[in-house]
């Protein structure tokens, strides 16, 4: 069986305390925190070296993939920094109640 792994929804309330641009550059860290040092993209190589600094020990080579897979939307095999917002975006339900706001704030400060 399968281990399904449970996310906690943190960020409206990073959102509530960090403000909009707080929040973007919390989102940027993290995203260079797993990018690839060569391309400067999410690789499934970069993010299964990650996985401990994400607190997701033990997580499956097909998870691991079917989680890079879930935001590329350009089919390149990676994420670049705008499939990476989105997909967290998408992952939050707090945020997506809210994201129309959120994402035309984000878009008036040009991620």
């Amino acid at each position: 069986m399968a281990s399904k792994v449970v996310f906690e929804d943190y960020f409206p309330t990073m959102v509530e305390k960090l403000g909009i641009d707080g929040f973007m550059e919390e989102l940027s860290k993290g995203f260079r925190l797993l990018t690839d040092g060569n391309n400067g993209l999410i690789t499934l190589r970069s993010l299964k070296r990650n996985l401990g600094s994400l607190g997701l020990h033990g997580m499956s080579d097909e998870d691991v993939e079917s989680m890079l897979r879930e935001g590329d939307l350009d089919g390149d095999g990676a994420l670049d920094k705008k499939e990476f917002c989105v997909l967290m975006f998408r992952l939050s339900p707090g945020l997506m109640k809210s994201s129309e706001e959120l994402l035309e704030d984000a878009i008036f400060h040009d991620l």
